[in-house]
């Protein structure tokens, strides 16, 4: 079996499921092949400590059979290539926000740099026969530059965040080179349909490719295939995790807390892509329509701090903040606060005990590439008496799980009256509902996303190998 070499921003050692879900679904398949996981150590180094831009050392750790390869960054490469480009600039074009983007900061120099830099540490460490999977936006353009190196080995290329329409994406300078760099990878995955149209329908009209059919393109002198694995959950262990004693104190807790009421729940990030201040004006509208709904519906809403020293994050944290306060002032008394906002992260092993107590989970994000908190909620649910799920069509997930409400998160009403029709909804819909989509949860979980892949990239064909590519 061929060695698997995971690339991606950061490293996870996978023997610990806690590492995250990318950890979980690549560790049997590292651990079997003895395979090698590289990236950014989450280190940066100053200047005056040695860190020079473009430059860096490959550090070695060893994770029983697997090989952890982390790299350090100087402060002017993390500034450039991660704060800059790959947050400043992909980050909002992919989320379809370009009035966010800064386009004229000069941010891809340093993109470019710390691509070069990996392409330069991970060539030497590669074996002829390894399988080379590379993760997210960070990374487009290293098969470019492994290529550049001399490196024919079959590398895949798979991106966690949507993919906007060819118009928005054109939006960003120096785009040509953006997607000519990712037409280096042998096999480019994404999240839905949708992002793999879009990818499609760039290549075929901008860079003239040429459709072979079953996914396969001509473009650039090479043969690619692009296609939508929609990632999942690893179902057991979130099955297991609910059960264990974290998840079950947190349900009891919350039942006995919210005995009189019905529990609505939101866990997200915060950032500008979820929809939260679009969410609270929605929920607001219920309690304005609705006032039945008055002590009778509390919303928990989670937002987990994220890049507060960016001042789009400021504002939408004090936009929400604002909100929240308002609701609960207008709304709320002595014995009923109908917003519980929290801004701090909640430890995952509590989350399955707090999603099982919901009624109704909110996941209206305004773009997302698929979002595992929907199938998280799904999972976590009592069969007998589960929950609503409640989820954006702009939602990567959307596209597997129809059997949710599917609202447009910028449609205020019609989001409060998704919200109130979820709280009404009999028993027998609601089983019906969770029945279908747990099934579709478990059959592409989160293995299944990984052997797919894995399987097309397999079978690529090898390159030409009289046929250089060149850097750009």
């Amino acid at each position: 079996m061929a060695r698997l070499v995971v690339v991606s921003n950061r490293v996870a050692d996978p023997r610990r499921t806690a590492a995250g879900g990318l950890a979980v679904a690549l560790s049997e398949v590292l651990q079997a092949t003895g395979g090698m996981w590289f990236g950014w150590s989450g280190k940066v180094i100053a200047a005056a400590d040695g860190g020079r831009p473009g430059e860096g050392k490959a550090h070695r750790h060893q994770a029983g059979p697997v090989k952890l390869v982390t790299v350090d960054l100087s402060d002017e490469d993390h500034r450039a290539y991660y704060l800059g480009y790959a947050n400043g600039v992909l980050w909002p074009v992919f989320h379809y926000r370009l009035d966010l983007a800064d386009f004229d900061a000069g941010y891809i120099e340093g993109y470019r740099r710390v691509n070069q830099l990996f392409a330069r540490l991970l060539a030497p460490l590669l074996k002829p026969d390894d399988l080379v999977w590379v993760h997210d936006y960070h990374l487009m353009p290293l098969a470019s530059e492994l290529r550049a190196l001399g490196c024919q080995q079959r590398i895949g290329f798979f991106l966690h965040i949507p993919l906007p329409p060819p118009m928005i994406l054109a939006a960003i300078p120096g785009h040509d080179w953006l997607v000519r760099s990712l037409c280096a990878f042998d096999v480019v995955g994404f999240q839905s349909e949708t992002d793999h149209q879009h990818f499609c329908g760039y290549i075929e009209h901008e860079a003239k490719a040429q459709s072979l059919g079953e996914g396969r393109w001509r473009v650039f002198n090479r043969t690619l295939h692009a296609g939508a694995w929609p990632i999942g959950i690893d179902v057991d262990e979130l099955e297991a995790l609910a059960k264990a004693p974290e998840a079950r104190d947190m349900h009891a807790r919350m039942r006995r807390e919210y005995s009189r009421r019905m529990l609505l729940v939101g866990v997200d990030r915060l950032d500008y892509s979820k929809g939260l201040p679009q969410r609270m004006r929605a929920f607001r509208h219920l309690l304005q329509r609705h006032p039945e709904t008055h002590r009778n519906a509390t919303l928990v809403q989670i937002a987990s701090p994220s890049r507060e020293d960016v001042s789009a994050y400021s504002d939408i944290l004090h936009e929400l903040e604002s909100l929240c306060g308002s609701i609960n002032g207008n709304f709320g008394d002595l014995e009923w606060m109908p917003v519980r906002y929290i801004h701090r992260t909640v430890a995952r092993p509590r989350l399955p005990g707090l999603f099982r107590a919901s009624r109704v989970a909110l996941v209206t994000p305004l773009r997302d590439g698929m979002n595992l908190v929907a199938k998280e909620f799904i999972v976590s649910q009592d069969a007998e008496d589960p929950g609503v799920l409640i989820l954006s069509r702009f939602a990567g997930a959307a596209e597997q799980l129809h059997q949710a409400l599917l609202v447009n998160p910028y449609d205020t009403e019609g989001t409060a009256d998704a919200i109130h029709l979820a709280l009404q909804m009999p028993l027998e819909e609601r089983r019906a509902r969770h029945e279908a989509l747990l099934a579709t949860c478990r059959s592409q979980d989160v293995h299944w996303w990984c052997e797919s892949f894995l399987s097309a990239l397999r079978q690529a064909q090898a390159q030409e190998s009289g046929t250089p590519w060149l850097r750009l």
